[in-house]
């Protein structure tokens, strides 16, 4: 797909701001714990970003899968919100399931102190992990990527709404470019479709991964701005479908809702790397936001 064929040779996994904000580092007193640091230059709206917070808690997941089996990848990935992360140190705490030959399953939970010793669990998570380099490459599919401008004709996240940019300061970290056709509530006039379409990838020019898979589907604007709700959408429970390495270059990402009813939404997301594969799925259960 000519459209999706530039590739990307910038930044390699490593010592990127993505893999900064995500790091974990073992406890060598307790096994099965980590410690990170929460960076605040990845919140949106009351906390950080619910993608950002799962990739760190899968990382630290990675850490206790990948060792021994070299089950290091997501297949599958629930995690369910308890309450809004802040910037600073945190502790995830492992559980290895069980271990398999071709998987091996795991749970973290992710907590945060405050100063009087209260402890706030923010994420719990179940997983399934493997290796994506062992997975065939029989594909079958009658999924295909939406129709989208590219990317240098698209709108940068740099001309959203100066209240919707003061509360996103995650889009600092992002080059992220919108489908004009999906950024009417930008002007006033949202579709009313439900639907919010755009080209990612990390400001910094990191190469896209599987963790970074885990940010991707929940880095777009909420889909209730293309409804005419805009504000904060907490996420209650967020569930990722990883289902190859992504090629580098621009991830093609999109986001869609069916349903709104009783305060709460589905937001269905579609990631498809540079030559044009379905590389993530995801489904997330929202709170719509505050009037």
């Amino acid at each position: 797909m000519s459209r999706m064929s530039a590739i990307d040779t910038a930044a390699l996994p490593g010592d990127t701001e993505f893999d900064r904000g995500t790091a974990v580092t073992g406890d060598p007193g307790e096994p099965g714990r980590y410690h990170a640091d929460l960076d605040g230059g990845w919140r949106i709206g009351g906390g950080i970003n619910g993608g950002l917070l799962l990739a760190t808690a899968a990382r630290a997941l990675s850490h206790e899968l990948g060792a021994g089996s070299g089950h290091s990848d997501p297949y599958s990935i629930s995690g369910y919100y308890l309450s809004a992360a802040r910037p600073g140190p945190a502790t995830l705490r492992t559980e290895v399931v069980r271990r398999g030959r071709t998987v091996s399953n795991g749970q973290v939970s992710l907590t945060q102190a405050a100063q009087d010793g209260t402890v706030t669990e923010r994420l719990r998570a179940l997983a399934t992990y493997g290796d994506l380099d062992r997975l065939t490459q029989d594909v079958r599919t009658s999924a295909a990527p939406p129709e989208m401008p590219p990317p240098d004709r698209c709108v940068g996240a740099d001309q959203a709404p100066p209240e919707f940019l003061a509360q996103a300061d995650l889009l600092h970290r992002l080059d992220l470019r919108l489908d004009p056709a999906c950024v009417g509530w930008a002007l006033g006039a949202p579709s009313g479709n439900g639907t919010i379409r755009g080209w990612l990838r990390l400001a910094d020019g990191r190469r896209p991964d599987p963790l970074a898979l885990l940010l991707a589907v929940d880095a777009l604007p909420p889909v209730t701005f293309d409804l005419g709700m805009l504000g904060w959408t907490p996420t209650l429970e967020l569930t990722v479908h990883v289902r190859a390495k992504p090629a580098p270059g621009w991830l093609l990402v999109s986001h869609s809702t069916r349903n709104v009813a009783g305060g709460y939404l589905e937001e269905d997301a579609e990631v498809w790397d540079s030559a044009g594969r379905l590389v993530a799925q995801s489904r997330q259960l929202a709170a719509v936001p505050r009037p």
